[in-house]
């Protein structure tokens, strides 16, 4: 089963990035900006950002933007230049955004969150011309928009660093261009969506898949400085959203609100997902309470450009265990620990292709070699391929509990304990043991009372004997996070 593309959309095969063949789609933007300019063609008086009282044309961001771009053109700014900028969701970072890609500048957006040390490092290591962390007066003048090629890096991304020093991964025009498109053809995006923009847009999600993908589909974008579930549910109902994506814990976190029921958020039809597996009982309560409401799972990282598969909503119900199906000009493949596919439906580490996988990381050649292989992309992830073509991600390849010998995918230990009606969220990591090398132990977020020996035994009338946590750490805080929603498991482990 393959995505089906609209009418009059065609897909070639191109080289790029020094020789790699890939599937590219033959209309499209030859930039980023290019993509933001045909949308302020199209619909200069139609709203583009809303963020509080603020609310922009597309004529009216533009005009920002080449103000933006003069004002740092006047600090010395050129373009392959890179511009860090340290702003929180707010207007400021998409002029600033626009400004820097105006100039053929490259963005590389810092998190809120990072302590100065990792903000130093990363400023540093991308050799960032200048820092952007506050309100920049516009400048005068009339700057000339920068030509690039498709194939230089527009954005850089700093992977998270849940190990080491984080990468810098080059997001080239070409690589966001094909994501943009591929959101765009999937979800059926067009210029009566009105997006939210309700993660940190420093993060691929928030700057690729929500703000980049929503100006491209010539649509809104509706900016929640920072998620709180009340506050989402009344800027949703307010602003008409339909589309925006999320981590599943904030959609836990709606339902939760007992006031859900009186916001009328009948125009939400797009709700995607990913970062960690929907609950099925989630999945359920939404279908039940938003019954217009098309849940659609993603799986991508910063080196994909945000999505590698798509989950199609009509499945999602059917197929909660699986990610989704390969992007129409993507490609993924399982492979043992020598690089062979593997057979259909068997686990291996996912390898992934495409034109919105990046070249590499930037100034770190060795890194690279490493992470990219026969222009495929080592996702780190195991994972499998049905016959159907539905993805399937179970563990990291470093976070799989081997029990002696025993293979055991924390994803099925943290699906089984998130029908318990007192889960709220969980995460099982191997626990050191002499004997068997490793032992199960999860941690539960709890929203009920619930005693590990209940949990205990509610996974054993489900998993096999070798999968049941044997121990378990009880919270009723959230599992720690970092700042872009991802599950910190090493925190976890310097816990036992």
């Amino acid at each position: 089963m393959n995505w089906t593309l609209p009418a009059g959309v065609t897909v070639g095969e191109e080289r790029h990035f020094g020789g790699r063949v890939v599937r590219s789609f033959a209309q499209r933007p030859a930039t980023v900006y290019e993509s933001f300019q045909r949308a302020c063609q199209a619909r200069p008086h139609a709203e583009a950002l809303v963020c509080g009282e603020t609310r922009l044309t597309f004529a009216q961001l533009a005009e920002r933007a080449a103000g933006m771009a003069a004002a740092l053109a006047a600090r010395g700014v050129r373009r392959g230049e890179r511009v860090a900028l340290r702003l929180a969701n707010r207007v400021e970072f998409a002029t600033t955004l626009l400004g820097i890609l105006y100039l053929g500048a490259i963005a590389v957006p810092i998190g809120m969150r990072l302590a100065p040390p990792e903000v130093d490092y990363i400023v540093g290591d991308c050799g960032a011309r200048l820092l952007v962390d506050g309100a920049l007066p516009a400048g005068g003048g009339d700057v000339p928009i920068a030509p690039v090629a498709e194939d230089d890096p527009a954005i850089i991304l700093y992977t998270s660093g849940t190990t080491g020093r984080p990468k810098g991964a080059m997001l080239t025009h070409f690589n966001i261009v094909h994501s943009l498109l591929h959101f765009q053809h999937c979800l059926q995006l067009g210029p009566a969506d009105r997006t939210m923009l309700a993660v940190p847009a420093s993060h691929v999600t928030g700057v690729v898949a929500l703000l980049l993908t929503a100006w491209n589909a010539q649509g809104a974008v509706v900016v929640l400085p920072e998620f709180k579930a009340r506050d989402y549910l009344e800027l949703a109902a307010r602003e008409r959203i339909t589309y925006t994506i999320l981590v599943p814990a904030m959609y836990q976190l709606c339902l939760l609100d007992p006031q859900f029921d009186r916001y009328d958020l009948s125009a939400w039809r797009v709700g995607g997902y990913g970062g960690a597996p929907m609950p099925a009982a989630t999945i359920a309560e939404l279908a039940r309470k938003c019954p217009g409401l098309g849940l659609m799972n993603a799986y991508g990282a910063t080196e994909t450009t945000s999505p590698a598969t798509i989950m199609p909503a009509a499945f999602t119900a059917a197929h909660a265990d699986s990610v989704g199906l390969t992007v129409p000009c993507g490609d993924i493949v399982a492979v043992d620990a020598h690089g062979r596919e593997v057979a259909t439906g068997e686990a291996g580490e996912l390898w992934i292709a495409g034109p919105m996988v990046v070249p590499g990381y930037w100034a770190k050649p060795e890194a690279t070699a490493e992470a990219f292989k026969n222009g495929y992309w080592r996702s780190g992830d195991v994972g499998s391929k049905d016959a159907e073509g539905f993805v399937r991600v179970f563990d990291r390849v470093k976070d799989m509990i081997n029990r002696g010998g025993y293979k055991v995918f924390s994803v099925e230990v943290e699906n089984v304990l998130s029908h318990h009606p007192a889960v709220l969220e969980s995460a099982t990591i191997g626990r050191p043991c002499p004997v068997l090398g490793e032992r199960v132990h999860a941690f539960v977020s709890l929203r009920a009372d619930a005693s590990a020996q209940e949990l205990r035994v509610f996974c054993a009338e489900r998993l096999a004997d070798y999968k049941v946590p044997e121990t378990f750490t009880l919270m009723t805080e959230p599992l720690p996070r970092n700042a872009n929603g991802k599950l910190l498991k090493r925190t976890l482990r310097e816990k036992i």
